[in-house]
């Protein structure tokens, strides 16, 4: 999972807090709250750092840290994973309660929901019961005032006995609120009673027994303490006697009918009953009930009978904008970057510069560079900021609810269509957001399934075979973008039969209920999306793509003009391939450019046309259609093209998402059967189209 005792457990909160530290009296600051209430915004806002802040659960699955300072001290701010509970049953609310616990946190910021607080006080609630100096931050003051609903926040502070601050996380004068209180609250420690949660007799009974026996144990109150003792945990960190007295209240609640999941369930709803009562007697919902726009849409987009259709014209939207609007840039961009290819060729000619030296770094890394940079930045640009105003609108959570029951079905849970879409951007975050699956088994499935939908990285080379070889006439940026649509869906069908192959081989199991919160939808702001999609995104993969495609498109050169026989290595290894390739539809240099491709499937293509070219560098394309008669003269047909397509939608992922899998799975056996089994796969679709292509001639 990548989640491990030295990043949960005691020892981070103090190792980190040390590493921040500006000054001595600075304060460490958990910053908690459950999904969708903002906190990461709000963490944004204090720290001036960029954490991705998207509008779905399950977003953070590690802790973020920054600092910021008030007019009195500094602050260390450590972003949790959202939570519902400490009571944690997967490993985003492990990580929460083990810094909250243990992090040797100096105060926790609880952020919640004006609009939704009845479900905020869970957590709430039992972060007051730990003993923990702990402020109030009620955000999203704004949603709840266009919902008409009015609190009370100083009744509220009042009754809960802790600072209380109503916020909206995109308005700079919450800061100055939020810093203020901080230090308000540092300043007059102790100075109220703060509330805590009242429990069923037989309960209150069993801590009344253990309390005298009880005390701190890292700054958690003895309640607390003796409340994870009954439910069976923190037995290592007491005494013996403290231990056996607790074992005995257990035995106590048992003979009156308390099992251990009974507990659980009593003080759940305790918790529950406690923040309802709070809430009413702070809250006042005005006429407009809550949420019925949303609900409205909701009907829509996650009923059966448009919910599926939507979600595929909405694919197809973003493909055709992405398609359409990709053109005239990868023309610009081409021009552009070969004209400085010019000047450098003038350039390293004027120094007098030897002509392998000139053909490594000009016909090798910046050709091919400037290459893979024309063709990738543009669709990148215009996909990535489109999906992110998806994400940030709230549409996301709504297609892993379409999507839960088909994967229920293969005996996983909805929360892989999440991790899937996360894919489409990069299969190593996807693979890395597996974490925010509970059920190990699930989470394998997930990891291991994850390859089988297409990354950014392939995207550029699909669009560019699709446009030059399955499409013509017409709406070519739409029959293209139906095309694609029509992969990512094939992509989608393999995910969940090989999810269900597995589920029923080697991964045997029941699907796992989840807990899916639908945010409500937001008007994304899109001066930030845009920011965000083209420096968090679009710049980073390209940045990635750059880092491999120049050493790459060196080394290309190199092998492509070290003689050997009658040819050069390329050629020769391009020739050992060719039987292989043949079977697969298509020839030997295109398998040895997909196995070139491994550090970055941004660079198949670009090794291909490098293979074919007889000078060893590639070619000036001014327009992605200028490739097609470069290809058909190496005997590329429509097959060929669609068994390059079908084998570019399923292969073994990259380098950077096989060591992921390797570091999230810590076993060699998940790894290879993670890139044995897209593979396999791409085999038989080529070797499916390539037959019934031949029996068609």
């Amino acid at each position: 999972m990548g989640l491990t005792l030295r990043s949960t457990g005691r020892g981070i909160g103090r190792e980190k807090k040390e590493s921040l530290r500006i000054r001595q009296e600075d304060k460490l600051i958990a910053l908690a709250g459950n999904p969708n209430v903002g906190k990461s915004t709000i963490f944004n806002s204090l720290t001036g750092m960029k954490q991705h802040t998207g509008n779905w659960p399950g977003k953070t699955v590690s802790t973020a840290r920054g600092y910021c300072r008030s007019g009195k001290r500094g602050y260390v701010l450590a972003d949790l994973p959202g939570t519902y509970s400490l009571m944690a049953d997967s490993p985003e609310e492990e990580l929460a309660r083990d810094f909250i616990c243990f992090g040797g946190a100096d105060a926790v910021l609880v952020v919640c929901d004006a609009g939704c607080l009845e479900r905020n006080m869970n957590l709430l609630l039992q972060i007051l019961e730990t003993g923990r100096p702990a402020l109030l931050c009620v955000n999203l003051m704004d949603e709840a005032k266009s919902k008409g609903i009015h609190i009370d926040l100083e009744k509220l502070e009042d009754l809960l006995g802790i600072p209380v601050v109503g916020t909206v996380a995109r308005d700079r004068r919450s800061r100055k609120k939020l810093l203020d209180a901080l230090d308000e609250l540092f300043d007059s420690p102790g100075e109220r009673q703060v509330s805590c949660p009242t429990y069923p007799p037989p309960v209150e009974q069993a801590f009344e027994n253990l309390l005298p026996l009880a005390g701190e144990i890292a700054g958690l109150s003895p309640r607390f303490v003796c409340l994870r003792l009954l439910l069976g945990e923190m037995e290592k960190q007491v005494g013996a006697e403290l231990r056996m007295a607790a074992g005995e209240q257990r035995e106590l609640l048992a003979g009156e009918g308390i099992s251990r999941d009974r507990l659980h369930d009593m003080l759940v709803s305790s918790l529950v009953r406690e923040g309802e009562g709070l809430c009413s007697q702070v809250t006042e919902n005005g006429e407009r009930a809550y949420g019925p726009r949303d609900r409205a849409i909701d009907r829509v987009v996650t009923g059966r009978l448009l919910g599926y259709p939507l979600m595929i014209a909405l694919l197809a939207l973003v493909f055709y904008l992405t398609i359409k609007g990709a053109n005239y840039p990868s023309q610009w961009l081409s021009s552009g970057l070969f004209y400085i290819y010019d000047m450098l060729l003038e350039l390293f000619s004027g120094f007098g510069a030897p002509a392998w030296l000139t053909g490594l770094l000009v016909e090798g890394a910046y050709k091919t560079l400037a290459w893979v940079v024309s063709v990738m930045l543009p669709p990148m640009a215009i996909f990535f900021p489109l999906f992110t105003l998806l994400e940030d609108s709230g549409y996301l959570p709504r297609i892993a609810y379409n999507l839960d029951r088909p994967f229920c079905r293969c005996s996983s849970c909805g929360r892989q269509a999440l991790t899937m879409a996360m894919g489409f951007g990069c299969n190593a975050a996807g693979v890395v957001g597996c974490r925010i699956i509970n059920s190990p088994r699930e989470r394998l499935l997930a990891i291991i399934t994850n390859s089988l939908v297409p990354c950014n990285g392939r995207f550029p080379t699909l669009i560019a075979l699709i446009s030059m070889f399955l499409v013509s006439g017409g709406e070519r940026a739409l029959l293209s973008a139906l095309v694609l649509t029509g992969l990512i869906l094939l992509a989608v069908a393999l995910t969940l039969i090989s999810t269900k192959l597995l589920a029923m081989s080697l991964l045997k199991g029941e699907s796992s209920a989840f807990v899916l919160e639908l945010p409500p939808y937001r008007r994304p702001e899109l001066g930030k999306v845009i920011v965000r999609s083209v420096f968090d995104r679009t710049l980073f993969v390209l940045g990635r793509a750059a880092e491999v495609a120049a050493p790459a498109g060196a080394l290309l050169w190199l092998l492509a003009n070290i003689r050997l026989g009658q040819g050069n290595v390329l050629t020769a290894l391009a020739l050992a391939l060719e039987p292989l390739g043949s079977l697969l539809g298509m020839d030997g240099a295109i398998l040895l450019a997909f196995i070139l491709g491994f550090p970055a499937n941004e660079i198949v293509l670009p090794v291909a046309v490098m293979i074919y070219s007889a000078s060893g560098s590639l070619t000036e394309l001014g327009e992605l259609t200028a490739l097609r008669p470069l290809l058909e003269a190496e005997g590329w047909t429509a097959v060929t093209a669609l068994c390059v397509i079908l084998f570019s939608l399923c292969h073994w992922p990259c380098s950077t998402t096989l060591l992921t899998i390797r570091k999230e799975t810590g076993s060699l056996k998940w790894t290879a059967l993670s890139a044995l089994l897209p593979t396999a796969l791409g085999a038989l679709l080529c070797l499916a189209a390539s037959t019934l292509g031949r029996l068609m001639m």
